[in-house]
C-alpha cells in the first residue's frame, strides 16, 4: 500500500509535507506498521500466573525490608 502526493501548482514544500502526513495518518498505515513491529506473542495462562507470583513475592520482600529500615 504505496500513497503518492503530487505537488501542485504554487505549492510549498511545508504544505507538500503536511498534506502526506495527513494522508498517512488517514489511511491507517503507520498503526498497521506499529502493532508490526512491537508485536507481542500472547503469554499463556501458565505464564501470567508465574508472573504474578513473582510480582506479589517481589512486593512482599519490598514492604519487608522498607518495614527493617533496609531501604
Amino acid at each position: 500500500m504505496s500513497l503518492e502526493v503530487q505537488k501542485k501548482e504554487k505549492e510549498t514544500t511545508q504544505s507538500l509535507v503536511r498534506r502526506f502526513t495527513q494522508k498517512v495518518q488517514k489511511s491507517g498505515i503507520l498503526r498497521l506498521a506499529r502493532s508490526i513491529r512491537f508485536f507481542q506473542r500472547p503469554k499463556s495462562h501458565q505464564m501470567k500466573q508465574r508472573a504474578a507470583l513473582r510480582r506479589e513475592e517481589l512486593k512482599r520482600e519490598y514492604e519487608r525490608k522498607k518495614k527493617l529500615g533496609e531501604i
